[in-house]
């Protein structure tokens, strides 16, 4: 059977949290287990291991995977997850965090996440949700438009308000490849199609992906046991300056730090993993050891 998602950055992840048989793991973006199957083989310690999700595909495909065996699985937002554990008062030996798209949401034409393939303007991580791209782009204003354009997706000023005001001008929009196709007159000659960094603005919109990690860092040493590791694994420059800071911050008090970090310098996949697995190359991997 084909692999659903190749987990970036295998190897690298289970180097730095160093699992031991008998520990506690959580996954808040556990996806299709590539990450918690080879943890939880090392571990073999299910009973203590939750694994969370909010997309309802991959939250099936866990439920199926771990039928037999005690492991906790979460429908929900990270945030909603370490809310709950909080509230339980766990805490784990290790942590991951996967902020990326999965290849299935990005392979699916239904789910509207890419513009590859005719799509609705959907982009919801949780279909449970109502906001939608589809409510982004035919409803809001060319000012909220503007402002997550150069916000989320990294447009400057003067682009981001052309952008808005073509998507405005236009409505109203019905698929993925009808905007994107709109899209491609602010382009320049070159590798990266000119709706990329669009259609990353309006889904880290749609589902709040920024949001979501500004309220779960500062909680995260709470889920925590000393001595726990967590490993963060970031897809675009916005992600990775809000771990980099969270890690600065909690680890610049030197005795009172909260947390020691692991790795210096971020950890990107090496040449072999790029060949095999293309969508790995933006991905950059920070750990740190709670103390």
């Amino acid at each position: 059977m084909e692999e659903l998602h190749k987990p970036v950055l295998l190897s690298e992840v289970l180097e730095v949290l160093q699992p031991r048989s008998g520990e506690s793991y959580m996954d808040f973006t556990a996806g299709y287990a590539g990450h918690a199957s080879e943890i939880l083989a090392v571990t073999r310690n299910y009973k203590d291991a939750v694994l969370v999700d909010r997309d309802e595909n991959a939250i099936r495909e866990l439920e199926q995977k771990f039928k037999s065996q005690p492991v906790r699985i979460v429908h929900a937002d990270f945030y909603s997850a370490v809310l709950q554990q909080i509230e339980c008062g766990n805490a784990f030996d290790m942590i991951l965090l996967d902020f990326g798209v999965s290849s299935p949401q990005l392979d699916r034409s239904d789910r509207g996440f890419s513009f590859a393939k005719e799509g609705p303007l959907d982009m919801r991580m949780d279909r449970r949700q109502d906001l939608t791209a589809d409510r982004i782009v035919n409803k809001w204003s060319e000012r909220d438009l503007t402002e997550i354009l150069e916000k989320y997706a990294e447009e400057k000023l003067g682009t981001a308000r052309m952008i808005a005001r073509t998507i405005v001008h236009g409505r109203p929009w019905h698929s993925t490849v009808e905007l994107a196709e709109a899209l491609r007159k602010f382009g320049k000659h070159g590798k990266v199609h000119p709706a990329t960094r669009v259609f990353q603005g309006i889904r880290i919109a749609v589902n709040d992906e920024l949001g979501e990690i500004e309220r779960t860092l500062p909680l995260l040493t709470q889920v925590l046991k000393p001595g726990g590791r967590v490993a963060l694994i970031t897809f675009h420059s916005l992600e990775d300056r809000l771990v980099k800071d969270w890690m600065k911050k909690l680890s610049s008090f030197g005795e009172e730090s909260k947390i020691e970090i692991l790795t210096r310098k971020p950890i990107v996949a090496e040449s072999e993993e790029l060949f095999i697995n293309p969508r790995a190359r933006s991905a950059k991997l920070r750990a740190a050891r709670k103390k």
